[in-house]
């Protein structure tokens, strides 16, 4: 039984329906599927069987699922998976109910692994929730704060992104059985993989086809996210050599009114202080961000596939090298 089959056999037509039916309306919606394919992937690589491992892959897809709905309440997001979010369909009250609810049945899931896998199973799957906890404060501390770096968004998007991929291959392998090396290595592929994926993500928000992407274009830059493509741009500023004139301002002061948005002042003197598509896009493309991005999404797939040297190399790696290499050119 594969992931997408074993989900649609999940039962949400129970009472309370407010609770249960956007929990199914948020799983049937497809999506890549990418966290438990990665776990089945690593357990099949190591020896392992789907049937042993599809517990932990339905939970990590389950518990994924809900940190999208409550990421998009944060974001005030409007479309997920080209469908209106959770809380636009509904409310934010229930986006973040039926998302506790989700959260509540990865663990059940989990409940299903053998007693003596359960304990090294659980503490890797809690110090991973607990990751992407802290990874969501930061992207919300970064909202407010001046002076955010690219070392410190990289460190943000390892803990909110990186770390389900990797412990999703960890869990896998580890439950078939795998050592320490093999789950090592395959962990520090899903962190660098995860790294790129989202910038990947990132770049696509800004230069991706709404129709395959999946949601509106430019929601970071409307909202005012420092992305991985923001920071950059603002790194190339303070590092020109160019006439402040020619800059466009001070590259690292954003001023804004209370409400949040940028004063016009600020605008004008750092387009990357707009809110608006045309204006940031263009400072962007000036400064050759885009191509930064996809240079950088390269160089962290390669160290991605590095790391599959160090473990059994069969099928399943290859599918590994393959996932990597499509990650980098993925439209959606």
């Amino acid at each position: 039984m594969d992931i997408n089959e074993a989900i649609q056999r999940l039962d949400w037509s129970k009472e309370p329906v407010g609770l249960y039916a956007p929990i199914g309306y948020t799983l049937e919606a497809g999506g890549k599927r990418l966290r438990p394919t990665l776990c089945l992937t690593a357990a099949l690589l190591c020896g392992g069987t789907e049937q042993e491992t599809l517990p932990a892959a339905m939970a990590l897809e389950i518990f994924h699922n809900f940190t999208l709905l409550h990421d998009d309440v944060m974001d005030n997001a409007q479309v997920r998976r080209g469908r209106p979010c959770v809380h636009r369909k509904w409310n934010a009250n229930t986006a973040i109910l039926s998302g506790d609810q989700m959260m509540i049945e990865a663990y059940k899931m989990l409940a299903q692994l053998p007693d003596r896998q359960l304990p090294s199973v659980l503490r890797m799957f809690n110090r991973m929730a607990t990751e992407i906890c802290e990874g969501q404060q930061y992207d919300v501390d970064f909202e407010e704060k001046d002076n955010t770096t690219i070392e410190d968004y990289m460190n943000m998007i390892r803990l909110k992104t990186s770390v389900l991929l990797a412990t999703a291959l960890q869990i896998g392998a580890y439950l078939a059985g795998a050592n320490d090396e093999v789950q090592h290595a395959l962990y520090e592929y899903g962190i660098l993989i995860g790294l790129a994926f989202q910038i990947q993500d990132d770049y696509l928000d800004c230069y991706g086809d709404e129709k395959t992407f999946g949601k509106a274009i430019g929601g970071d830059i409307r909202e005012g996210k420092k992305t991985w493509l923001w920071l950059t741009a603002q790194s190339v500023l303070s590092h020109s050599n160019l006439p402040r004139s020619e800059q466009g301002g001070s590259p690292l002061s954003c001023r804004r009114r209370t409400d949040g948005e940028p004063t016009a002042k600020a605008s004008v003197d750092n387009p990357l202080c707009s809110r608006d598509y045309d204006i940031v896009i263009a400072e962007y493309n000036r400064l050759g961000v885009p191509q930064k991005a996809l240079q950088e999404i390269e160089k962290l797939t390669l160290q991605a596939l590095t790391y599959l040297d160090k473990v059994p190399q069969n099928e399943y790696t290859d599918r590994l090298r393959q996932l990597a290499n499509r990650l980098v050119t993925r439209k959606s």
